[in-house]
C-alpha cells in the first residue's frame, strides 16, 4: 500500500513509536507499526467466539482507518500494542486517603504507572489541613501541598515509559481549609513542575460567589466547618494566579458528578492530567481521535462533510477502543478490575480547525459553533449505536446494574459507561497531519523551524500555502513576515475572505474559545481538553469573565493561558512595531583597549546549579567598583567543558577591562541553550553561559552607570534574526512557552500541554 506520511510524521514515528533492537536500530516501518497495532487490538474478538476470518477482516478495517490517517489511538497504544509491556491506557486516577499508608501506597502505584507510560490524577482533598493535630503521634499535619511536593519529586525521578517524565493532575476542593495555599502553590514556575493543578469548584461556591457571600471551609477529617471565607476573595485569587501563569485551572466537580454514569460506585473526585477524563478511583481510560480533516469530500466546487465515512470510522473506532480494554496489560489488578467494571472509552476528534478551513468557515463564527454541535452530536449518536450493538453481542459493562443506562425496557444495554472525550492530540495530530490539534484553532499560519547549522526554514500551514498559490499572493517574503508574528488581519495584500477564514488562536477572542468548547461539551460524555488563549495584554477581568462564561455554558472545566505569562517563555516571535529596529551600537570614536591588571583585586564568588553541575562564578572589581575580570570553575570538570568555561571567562574579562557595557555582555550570553537546562531560584538556567549572564546581572547590573545616549548617526539598523527576536517586548510574543528538550525547537502551550511541533515532543 502507499502510506502517505508527512516528513514530520515520519520523524515522530522514528523517534518515539517504531520498534528498535537492543542496539537502538530501527527494526519496524510505519506500515509494520500499524499492522502490529491492528492485529493486537483485533485479536480481542477471539474471546467472544469470532472466527479467524472475522478477526482478519476486523484487523484489515482497523489497519485501513489508521493508515488512512482517519483515526489514531492514544500514544501508549501505538507504542505498546502487540509488545511485551502491553500497557495501552493514557489516563489513570488514584485515591489518596488521610493516612501515611494510603499516601505512600498510592505514590508507589503512581511510579509504576509513570514507568509504563501513563499519566495520573489525584484529589488531595481528603488529607487533613496543615497544622491539624494528628492524634496518633501528638504532632501536626503537614497538609496536602507538602505531599504534592513529595509526589512531584518522585515523578521527577521516574521516566515515563522510559522516554519522558510523568504527568500529574493535582486537585483540591474549593472548601478545603488549605485552598488559599493550594491556589498559589505554583506561583513560582519551578515549584511542583510535574503537576497541573485545578480547583474543584462546587455549585454551592458559584451560588455564593454570585450573591457575594461567604462560604464554609470544611475539615475533611471531621467534616465540620472550621472557617468562613469570602467566595469572591477566593475566586479573585484563582483568577489572579491563572492570569499570572495559567494555573490553577478549575473543574466544576458537581457538574461532573451530575453526569457520572455509575453513581453507585462512588463519586468522581479527580481527572487525568489534562482534565478531560474524569474517572473513579483506580479507573483508567483508553482514548482515540478521529481526524475530521479527512472526513470531507469534494462536491462540485465545494468541500462538504462526508457523513457516511464519518459514520463508518466512528463505528470502527468504538469497536477498536472497546477491544483495547480486553488486550490491555494493566499495571495493577485494582486498575484492571475498576476499568473493566465500567469499560469507559473516550473517542474524540482532531483536525477541527483544518476541517473548518476546508469548508471555508471561520473558527470564530456562529456557523462554526453550530457545526461543532452537529458534528459531535453525530459522532455521539453513532458511538451510542455501536456500543449498544457491542453490548448485545458481547455483554454490558459489569457495573451496568443501577447505572444511568439501566432502563426497565432494556433499550440501553450499553457496552461502555462512557464513549466520548476531547483529549489533547499532541503527537498523534502530527502523525495524522498536517492537521490541527483537537478542537483548537491553528496556532500559526507560518513559523520558523531551525535546521542544521542554525539555518532557518519557513514552515507554512499547507492549506494556507495552497490557497495563497492558487490565488496568486504567495511569496517567501510574505511568509517570513507572517512568521515574524504579523497577524493576517493586518496584511492588506491578503484577500479579506482568506484573512477571515485563516484565523489563529490569538486572533480569536476568549469568548469564542469558550463557546467552541461548550459546543463540543454538549455531546461529550466525559470532558473537553481546550486551552482558552489570551493575549499578553489581557486583563484579570478578561480571565474572570471567561471562567464565569464557562460555568454558564455548562463546561466541565476551563484552562486558560495568557501569552507570555510563564517565566520560562524565552523564544519570541515578534510582531514588529512600526519603525521598530533592533540596534547594534559600535563605539567608533575611540580605540578600545583593555586596562592593565592591578596587583591586588577583590570580588565575590556565586554558586549556580546548572544542568551540568554546580558552577562557581567569581567576579572581581577594581578600586572604583567597576567590573574587571571573571573566573569560572565547575566541580571536577575537565576537557572540553573546562576549556569552554575558561574561554568564556577570558572573553568576558576582556570585555570588562575594555569598558564594554555590562548589559551588552549579558545580552550576548543570556538564553544560550544546551541539552541540559536546570532551575535555579525560580529561574530557568539554559546553559553555563546563561548561568554566567545571570550572575553578572545579579551582581553588577544594578550598580552599572547608565550608558550615555548614542547619536542617531551611530545606530546601525539590522534585519530581525531568530535570535534577535528574543529581545522584543513581551507584549509582542506569541504562544511559545519554552524550549524543546529533544530538538531545541519552540514549545507551545496547547490543550493543557506543552508541545513541540518540530519533533513531536509533548508534556502535560
Amino acid at each position: 500500500m502507499d502510506l502517505k506520511l508527512s516528513p514530520n510524521a515520519v520523524k515522530v514515528l522514528e523517534r518515539r513509536y517504531l520498534c528498535r533492537d537492543k542496539e537502538g536500530k530501527l527494526i519496524e516501518t510505519p506500515e509494520q507499526l500499524f499492522t502490529r497495532v491492528a492485529s493486537a487490538i483485533a485479536s480481542a474478538d477471539k474471546q467472544y467466539g469470532k472466527s479467524e476470518g472475522e478477526i482478519k477482516e476486523l484487523q484489515d478495517s482497523f489497519f485501513e482507518i489508521m493508515t488512512n490517517l482517519e483515526f489514531l489511538p492514544n500514544s501508549p497504544c501505538l507504542m505498546n500494542a502487540g509488545k511485551e509491556l502491553g500497557q495501552l491506557s493514557a489516563c489513570f486516577t488514584l485515591p489518596i486517603d488521610d493516612s501515611m499508608e494510603s499516601i505512600f501506597e498510592t505514590l508507589k502505584i503512581t511510579s509504576l504507572i509513570h514507568k509504563s507510560g501513563g499519566g495520573t490524577g489525584f484529589n488531595f482533598s481528603r488529607l487533613r489541613p496543615k497544622n491539624a493535630v494528628v492524634k496518633t503521634t501528638g504532632g501536626v499535619a503537614s497538609g496536602p501541598i507538602s505531599f504534592m511536593r513529595v509526589y512531584d519529586a518522585a515523578t521527577e525521578a521516574v521516566k515515563q515509559g522510559g522516554t519522558r517524565r510523568g504527568a500529574n493532575m493535582g486537585i483540591l476542593r474549593v472548601d478545603h481549609p488549605d485552598i488559599m495555599e493550594f491556589i498559589t502553590c505554583k506561583e513560582n514556575n519551578n515549584h511542583i513542575t510535574n503537576f497541573n493543578i485545578s480547583v474543584a469548584i462546587t455549585d454551592e461556591f458559584m451560588r455564593r460567589l454570585a450573591s457575594g457571600e461567604d462560604y464554609d471551609l470544611i475539615d475533611p477529617h471531621t467534616h465540620k466547618p472550621v472557617q468562613k471565607i469570602s467566595a469572591r476573595e477566593v475566586f479573585d485569587l484563582i483568577v489572579k494566579q491563572a492570569h499570572k501563569n495559567g494555573e490553577p485551572g478549575i473543574i466544576f466537580i458537581d457538574r461532573i458528578n451530575q453526569h457520572n454514569p455509575t453513581p453507585k460506585l462512588g463519586k468522581i473526585e479527580s481527572t487525568n492530567p489534562c482534565g478531560e477524563q474524569p474517572l473513579l478511583p483506580y479507573e483508567s481510560c483508553d482514548l482515540g481521535s478521529i481526524n475530521l480533516e479527512r472526513m470531507c469530500k469534494i462536491s462540485g466546487s465545494r468541500c462538504e462533510i462526508d457523513w457516511e465515512r464519518l459514520k463508518k470510522v466512528t463505528n470502527l473506532a468504538v469497536h477498536f477502543l472497546d477491544n483495547l480494554i480486553d488486550v490491555n496489560k494493566f499495571p495493577l489488578p485494582e486498575i484492571e478490575k475498576a476499568t473493566k467494571a465500567t469499560r469507559k472509552v473516550g473517542l474524540g476528534v482532531m483536525g477541527w480547525a483544518s476541517l473548518l478551513i476546508r469548508l471555508n468557515i471561520p473558527y470564530n463564527s456562529e456557523e462554526a459553533v453550530v457545526l461543532g454541535e452537529k458534528v459531535m452530536s453525530f459522532i455521539l449518536d453513532e458511538a451510542n449505536r455501536k456500543s449498544l450493538e457491542l453490548g448485545k453481542d458481547k455483554g454490558v459493562f459489569p457495573a451496568f446494574k443501577g447505572s444511568a443506562y439501566d432502563k426497565k425496557d432494556g433499550s440501553t444495554r450499553m457496552r461502555n459507561a462512557t464513549l466520548t472525550t476531547i483529549a489533547p492530540t499532541g503527537t498523534i495530530s502530527i502523525i495524522a497531519g498536517p492537521c490541527s490539534s483537537g478542537i483548537e484553532p491553528l496556532f500559526a499560519i507560518s513559523y520558523y523551524r531551525k535546521v542544521m547549522d542554525n539555518d532557518k526554514l519557513v514552515e507554512v500551514e499547507p492549506l494556507f500555502e495552497k490557497v495563497a498559490r492558487e490565488r496568486g499572493f504567495y511569496s517567501l517574503k510574505l511568509m517570513e513576515k507572517i512568521a515574524e508574528g504579523v497577524s493576517l488581519k493586518d496584511i492588506k495584500e491578503i484577500p479579506e475572505d482568506v484573512r477571515r477564514v485563516f484565523v489563529t488562536s490569538h486572533d480569536i477572542s476568549p469568548e469564542w474559545h469558550v463557546r467552541m468548547q461548550a459546543a463540543f461539551q454538549k455531546y461529550v460524555h466525559n470532558a473537553t481538553s481546550k486551552t482558552v488563549n489570551f493575549s499578553h495584554q489581557a486583563t484579570i477581568e478578561d480571565v474572570r469573565k471567561s471562567y464565569i462564561l464557562a460555568f454558564e455554558l455548562e463546561c466541565k472545566g476551563i484552562t486558560i493561558y495568557r501569552d507570555g505569562s510563564r517565566e520560562e517563555q524565552v523564544l519570541n516571535v515578534g510582531k514588529p512595531k512600526e519603525k521598530q529596529e533592533i540596534k547594534l551600537v559600535q563605539e567608533i570614536k575611540k580605540e578600545i583597549a583593555p586596562r592593565p591588571r592591578p596587583e591586588v583585586i577583590i570580588g565575590t564568588t556565586t554558586k549556580v546549579s546548572t544542568g551540568c553541575g554546580n558552577l562557581y562564578v567569581t567576579i572581581n572589581v577594581d578600586e572604583d567598583g567597576n567590573p574587571f575580570e571573571l573566573f569560572t570553575q565547575m566541580g571536577k570538570a575537565g576537557g572540553c567543558a573546562a576549556s569552554q568555561l575558561e574561554a568564556t571567562g577570558r572573553l568576558v574579562s576582556l570585555a570588562f577591562r575594555a569598558g564594554i557595557e555590562v548589559k551588552s555582555i549579558i545580552s550576548q550570553l543570556r538564553n544560550i541553550r544546551c541539552p541540559s537546562p536546570s532551575w535555579e531560584k525560580g529561574q530557568r538556567i539554559f546553559s553555563c553561559a546563561d548561568a554566567i549572564a545571570r550572575v553578572i546581572e545579579r551582581r553588577l547590573v544594578n550598580v552599572q552607570a547608565p550608558a550615555a545616549p548614542v547619536p542617531e548617526s551611530m545606530v546601525i539598523p539590522m534585519k530581525h534574526s531568530h535570535d534577535d527576536l528574543q529581545a522584543l517586548d513581551l507584549n509582542e510574543q506569541v504562544n511559545i512557552v519554552g524550549v524543546c528538550p529533544d530538538c531545541g525547537g519552540a514549545l507551545r502551550h496547547e490543550e493543557g500541554c506543552v508541545k513541540c511541533h518540530a519533533c513531536g515532543y509533548s508534556k502535560c
